[in-house]
């Protein structure tokens, strides 16, 4: 079953987060063509686009549909008073631990399909081949466009869904509300970023 990952948010936003969706492709399309039916929503499912009851919609519907999601957050406030970390490298270790908590339900096979919105094409494939040699010898990485990807677009909404949280923007408390009986089912599973961060500090060369 594919699990679709999308990010959201970013170290000067106060916050970053990920969410990996696991669903069947299949699912996932009749999943967006219902929301379209019931919203009317036309082009691209956005989670900084839609209101609260369209957020509760998508939730329900992911439940309806067999789909549940782990997400990952880091908080600015959480790194302490280091230097300026670049969002790529927070962006790797968030990546790394959400494949690393899904493999073990997966068998240690499982196939990502990951938003190649956020940086260029030579980081995105660096950024897949080290997924890929996590899966070693089982299983595949692909970057797609979000537009072309349902399973991706119901990742950016609980993404965006946990980045409202964790920078306890003016709709978290309506958010966490809707959020709340998903994560007692276990449809929804968050936990903070735990693994190190590695890379440069932003502004080196």
């Amino acid at each position: 079953m594919p699990i679709y990952i999308d990010e959201s948010g970013g170290l000067s936003a106060g916050a970053m987060t990920m969410a990996g969706v696991e669903m069947e492709e299949g699912a996932a399309h009749d999943l967006l063509q219902r929301f379209r039916a019931i919203t009317g929503l036309h082009g691209e499912l956005k989670g900084s686009r839609i209101d609260l009851v369209e957020r509760a919609l998508v939730l329900e519907l992911l439940e309806r549909f067999g789909g549940r999601a782990r997400i990952c957050v880091v908080e600015r406030t959480a790194l302490g008073p280091q230097p300026m970390l670049r969002d790529l490298d927070v962006y790797v270790a968030l990546l790394t631990q959400l494949v690393g908590e899904w493999l073990p339900e997966a068998g240690g096979c499982a196939r990502f399909v990951i938003d190649e919105g956020r940086y260029d094409l030579l980081v995105q494939e660096q950024v897949r081949l080290g997924v890929a040699r996590l899966l070693e010898s089982c299983g595949a990485a692909n970057m797609v466009d979000s537009r072309t990807s349902a399973g991706v677009q119901v990742a950016d909404v609980v993404a965006n869904c946990f980045f409202n949280l964790a920078v306890h923007s003016s709709r978290a408390a309506p958010i966490q509300r809707i959020v709340a009986p998903f994560l007692e089912s276990h449809i929804l599973r968050s936990s903070p970023l735990r693994l190190p961060i590695v890379g440069k500090r932003a502004g080196t060369a």
